[in-house]
């Protein structure tokens, strides 16, 4: 690294908030999936003129730069493949301002998800976007990803409650975009667009954030199915009646399987597939909306559905969706975690074509996530020391993305694309639209120093 690059950083940070040593590295090299890379140096900017002048730099010098949260992202994206600068946010940590009046809330982007929310519950409000990570995952990583979780099915993702931003862009410019009102259509969407796109367009310094009223309280239900096909059916009855569940989720025959093994939750045998469902809403209304969603989710094949009478009831039916994931951990620590969105009503459809793969190719899958708006996290129960076994989930995995193609669905729902789907994005983005992307990468950032190792719009 060139010494007037160095000289000049030093300018802009003091010693501490530069990491060149490799043991205070390695921290920065990884993320939640299994890609490591260790960066030149990793730089902790305290505020939004440090970041400005820390991209200059980097742009002046072609310096890579890859900026981080927390590193809970799957697919790679914080990963310095090519080395370079790791800009971490985890010192931009600040809640600026709450305006319940206006039911806004402006944060940095250190700031957790978890943080976030217990601010503005103080006042009686929610950010909508609440992934399972929300406890150490930032909003600056939730924004990059365009994260959401379960409640997406009701009150939408990233993209649909932030109202504005403030960003530095690949040359060092500040820019705002958006607005502090619910309404405005001043000039191109810059926000929404940089939301979802990873770090590699702006690296966000500051977010204004919509708040929405908590309800006043909170039901769940849990409901179980012979097969796949008829919780697939209850979930379109479900979604298209007038009461909007808060959250729907599902687990596929596989997913029950090991949940037997691995928990104590009590399942009916005869279970194949169950829907774990939240109504919130008002004291006044909250038992119709119930009734409402006990008489949808009643389709062919139908077992049973369970309605909690109090918290703790509600905490022991969410036990068996909890148990899964640290049973999936004893069984495949190294496992393929995919996140991919179909139709609700194709939903039947893939995982019986999944159930069929996973025969072909001898991998173990197994499928949960969010029914309601189709967003299914599909895990490839594999070891990835063994070479015939890597070998087949890539044959796999390709058969999977055409697969939801075919099916008119996306390649990523909320776990972004990274460096694990890079060379997939050509299967649903055609030359016309990659052509277009590539300008608008280009206009944000000419030498392509922000995430410079993620090809996000390459072509075949």
């Amino acid at each position: 690294m060139e010494k007037k690059f160095s000289s000049s950083l030093k300018s802009i940070l003091n010693q501490e908030s530069i990491l060149t040593d490799p043991a205070a590295c390695i921290s920065y090299s990884y993320d939640n999936s299994r890609r490591h890379s260790l960066p030149d140096l990793v730089v902790l900017p305290e505020n939004e003129e440090q970041v400005i002048d820390i991209i200059k730099l980097c742009n002046k010098y072609k310096q890579p730069v890859t900026a981080r949260g927390r590193g809970t992202g799957t697919t790679g994206a914080t990963v310095p493949s090519n080395g370079g600068l790791v800009l971490s946010f985890e010192k931009m940590n600040a809640i600026l301002k709450i305006d319940p009046d206006n039911r806004v809330i402006q944060a940095q982007p250190g700031v957790t998800n978890q943080e976030i929310q217990l601010a503005a519950a103080e006042h009686g409000f929610f950010w909508a976007p609440d992934p399972t990570s929300a406890a150490f995952c930032t909003i600056g990583g939730n924004l990059a990803y365009n994260s959401a979780g379960p409640r997406a099915v009701k009150y939408g993702t990233c993209r649909e409650n932030t109202l504005g931003l403030r960003a530095v862009t690949g040359e060092g410019d500040l820019i705002k975009c958006g607005t502090y009102t619910t309404k405005g259509v001043v000039g191109y969407d810059l926000t929404r667009l940089i939301i979802g796109s990873e770090g590699s367009l702006a690296v966000i310094t500051e977010a204004t954030l919509k708040l929405l009223p908590k309800a006043e309280t909170k039901r769940t239900l849990k409901a179980t199915y012979k097969t796949m096909e008829a919780a697939a059916k209850a979930v379109s009855s479900i979604m298209s009646q007038p009461v909007t569940p808060c959250a729907l989720e599902f687990m596929d025959s596989n997913a029950l399987d090991i949940v037997r093994d691995y928990s104590s939750a009590q399942l009916p045998d005869a279970a194949g597939a169950m829907l774990m469902i939240e109504v919130d809403g008002s004291l006044d209304h909250i038992d119709h909306a119930v009734n409402a969603i006990q008489k949808a989710s009643i389709v062919n094949d139908h077992i049973e559905t369970l309605s909690a009478r109090n918290k703790a009831e509600a905490m022991a039916l969410w036990e068996t969706r909890k148990a899964l994931s640290p049973s999936l951990r004893k069984i495949a620590p190294k496992k393929i975690n995919e996140d991919i969105v179909v139709p609700v009503s194709h939903m039947a459809a893939l995982i019986s074509q999944l159930n069929l793969l996973s025969k072909e190719y001898s991998i173990p899958i197994v499928n949960f996530g969010h029914a309601g708006n189709g967003n299914i996290h599909v895990n490839l129960l594999i070891n990835p020391d063994d070479a015939t076994e890597v070998h087949n989930a890539e044959m796999c995995l390709d058969k999977i993305f055409d697969l939801v193609l075919s099916l008119n669905g996306t390649l990523s729902g909320e776990h972004g694309i990274g460096l694990e789907k890079r060379n997939f994005i050509y299967k649903e983005l055609s030359a016309s639209e990659i052509k277009i992307m590539n300008g608008i990468k280009q206009q944000f950032d000419p030498n392509d120093i922000l995430n410079a190792d993620k090809k996000l719009f390459i072509t075949n």
